[in-house]
């Protein structure tokens, strides 16, 4: 038996640069595999057929619900109310019965999605022949249940979390991984790799090769895969001294205040994933739009799908890393009303996480298409181009994406999530404007672009109407050292952006690079001019003395050291 006033408190702290490393490293691991799984699922699809356009719509499904039931409201209560409840006599039945009603609602909230799958594929697409419609109804009911076990990752993830035991909530995706690979690897070998059909005529004709054992097959194993990363946690949860317990009933107003910013966060997601819904409309419509038109393929919302995937990779790899590691701690410092450490730790994780963030935009800009090369070996000259186009759009936004994230986990641990609601309508409004003026004013081809970029606009709109608001509520926030840090940074990544693409200009373009020798060249080129923009921006923050340098690359150093 596990002794229950153990079970309520967390395990000794450990350094913040450990807890980071950790996630980094599994975070690493599991997006590594995700590019394996990508351009397998590209092998298997294509990236601008209507087969990867239906299936990226019901794929995409259960990630924006997701987002709507756990991501934003999940996320914005269990780790400042689950430190709390640690932290008190008693609080581990608070925790069971959180764990309880959220599984319950996800679960049920689950069952009506899947057997809703038509109605959500047609929310989510926009003049589709109903062949398309059909095919992506037919992906979602396999591919609708992984809300379930996203929820329930989610909820046992933050459980581990609020008790510092971040490293398998951040590997478990790496298993997920593993087994979505292992069902590709299957696919491909009982159906072979894709063909691009030569019109779109013969690309619409081709959904009847769409047997329901092929549907099955494909989306089967993606949802087999989510479910394995949620019930890997269990083991590490038991172990590290929490035993779940049914608990559905508890004293009135014990949740209350859980409710209260599950109220606004909720509403707060529901904005956003309402541009959510009309930007993947924009993007759905290019694609059709070209394939009416006979003008070829173009970044549809699949294309989208896949640059998203590069474009998250160093806000995944390093910012969500540090910031997770940090926010525990911070939202303690928010619970015992210490609004000088507060402010402290939100300096120093806005100044880490710029000097990685700003150096990743522009040395992915500079390599983009290599980059997309390197993921989709399969994708053809005019795919990479198309995506290439559409990730450089929204890396514009990486910046401020890792510091809104860091200030909206700030709100929600000072319990105000109705100011995070207020903001995302401006957020909301300017993805969608800028989105429809592309749609309006361009070529198809370019409509997917005009959403990645109104994207990265609504991430700057929204780190400049949350940091002032945190400010105010902090009584300061130390942004001149913050702004400080951010120049100096962004001078030395420009500089070493100049020189990297003046090294590939003698080099051969991604688009003339083909087959695995082609993948092989472009991934020398990539290491090669990133080590040397590496090294001149690593040097140019040491002359101009940024001390947040030190601070990020000597535990790295001293790990490897060890070793």
């Amino acid at each position: 038996m596990t002794n229950p006033a153990a079970a309520d408190m967390p395990p000794p702290r450990k350094s913040l640069s450990r807890n980071t490393l950790v996630m980094a490293a599994g975070t690493g691991t599991s997006r590594a595999l995700g590019l394996v799984r990508n351009a397998l699922l590209v092998g298997a699809l294509g990236a601008t057929t209507v087969a990867a356009n239906a299936y990226d719509i019901a794929n995409r499904l259960p990630n924006v619900m997701f987002a709507i039931l756990a991501a934003g409201v999940l996320n914005a209560v269990l780790v400042p109310q689950l430190v709390k409840a640690f932290g008190r006599p008693g609080g581990k039945r608070t925790v069971d019965r959180i764990l309880t009603i959220g599984g319950v609602l996800s679960l049920g909230v689950t069952l009506v999605a899947t057997l809703t799958a038509q109605v959500w594929v047609m929310l989510y697409t926009s003049d589709w022949p109903p062949e398309m419609v059909a095919l992506a109804t037919a992906f979602s009911f396999w591919c609708i249940p992984q809300l379930f076990f996203y929820c329930l990752y989610t909820l046992l993830g933050e459980v581990l979390n609020s008790r510092e035991q971040y490293g398998p909530f951040m590997w478990a995706p790496a298993v997920n991984n593993v087994v979505a690979i292992s069902g590709l690897l299957i696919y491909l070998g009982v159906y072979g790799s894709a063909v691009v059909p030569e019109s779109p005529a013969a690309d619409l004709a081709s959904i009847s090769d769409w047997t329901p054992e092929r549907i099955a097959l494909l989306a089967g194993f993606a949802t087999l895969g989510v479910a394995t990363q949620a019930l890997v946690l269990i083991y590490p949860m038991i172990k590290g001294g929490y035993r779940w317990r049914w608990q559905w009933r508890g004293p009135k107003g014990e949740l209350a205040v859980v409710g209260t910013i599950a109220k606004w966060a909720l509403l707060a997601v529901l904005v956003e994933q309402v541009a959510v819904t009309i930007v993947t409309r924009v993007a759905s419509e290019a694609g059709i739009a070209a394939v009416e038109a006979g003008t070829g393929p173009v970044a549809g919302n699949a294309a989208y799908f896949y640059a998203l995937s590069l474009y998250l990779v160093p806000h995944s790899l390093i910012t969500v890393s540090l910031i997770t590691a940090m926010y525990t701690g911070m939202a303690r410092h928010a619970a015992n009303g210490n609004f000088r450490a507060l402010r402290s730790g939100t300096s120093r994780a806005l100044r880490l996480t710029g000097i990685f963030t700003i150096f990743a935009t522009v040395a992915m800009v500079v390599v983009a298409p290599l980059l997309v090369r390197i993921a989709l070996p399969s994708a053809t000259s005019q795919e990479v181009t198309s995506i290439a186009e559409v990730m450089t759009a929204m890396l514009f936004g990486l910046v401020p994406l890792g510091a809104t994230v860091l200030i909206k986990r700030l709100y929600f641990a000072l319990e105000d999530a109705r100011s995070i609601f207020i903001m995302h309508i401006p957020m909301a409004v300017v993805w969608v404007a800028t989105a429809y003026a592309f749609q309006a004013l361009t070529d198809p081809r370019w409509w997917t672009v005009g959403v990645g970029l109104g994207m990265a606009l609504s991430n700057w709109t929204g780190v400049l109407l949350r940091a002032g608001g945190l400010r105010t509520r902090l009584g300061g926030g130390g942004g001149a050292t913050v702004l400080r840090t951010h120049v100096r940074a962004l001078v030395a990544a420009l500089v070493a952006g100049a020189i990297g693409w003046g090294l590939l200009r003698f080099t051969p373009s991604a688009d003339t690079l083909s087959g695995w020798s082609g993948v092989i060249t472009a991934g020398v080129l990539v290491v090669v001019s990133g080590l040397v923009m590496l090294l001149v921006y690593a040097g140019m923050l040491k002359a101009m003395r940024v001390a947040e340098l030190d601070e990020a690359v000597t535990p790295i150093l001293r790990r490897l050291g060890s070793k």
